[in-house]
């Protein structure tokens, strides 16, 4: 039985489903208040998980994921997303190269996109060859905000001086 629930941090408000199975999505959601409720069991672990990578002391989620009915390709895709560290990013023609299919660059952004475990499954590390952030569903400001809070010296924003 699918079950839901919702986790409020400084990123937002996400709504996470699951199952025995797995969890199968998280997404944020432009709820104010950010529901509150009991946590269902098949989410607990993930809920704690997400509140410490958000606080800074998670650097790898240790969940298991439920895939559903994602194309093989999908999944080589998001496979290899995870093998990317905390604070680090990589490129999608690196990726293209990884799963074997090195003309895919595009078809690997577009299983980015479709990735319905974002954060957990880490597809805001993937960047352009040339080092531009492009395509995060969350948006680019929210990208920029996930790899500065795993590598703030190398993505955080420069300040003013005056």
């Amino acid at each position: 039985m699918l079950e839901s629930t919702h986790y409020f941090s400084s990123f937002g408000c996400f709504e996470i489903k699951g199952s025995s199975l797995g969890i199968q999505s998280i997404r944020l959601v432009n709820k104010k208040p950010c529901p509150a409720g009991p946590i269902p069991k098949v989410l607990k672990n993930c809920v704690h998980q997400l509140d410490e990578y958000f606080k800074g002391k998670r650097q790898q989620f240790k969940l298991k994921l439920d895939w559903g009915d994602a194309t093989d390709f999908n999944r080589a895709v998001w496979e290899a997303l995870l093998t990317i560290p905390y604070g680090r990013t990589t490129s999608y023609s690196k990726i293209a190269d990884q799963i074997g299919h090195p003309t895919a660059v595009r078809a690997v952004g577009m299983a980015n996109h479709h990735n319905r475990l974002p954060i957990i499954v880490p597809c805001h590390r993937v960047i352009a060859k040339n080092g531009d952030l492009h395509g995060y569903f969350y948006g680019l400001d929210m990208k920029r905000r996930l790899l500065e809070l795993e590598n703030p010296m190398s993505f955080a924003r420069q300040g003013s001086l005056f």
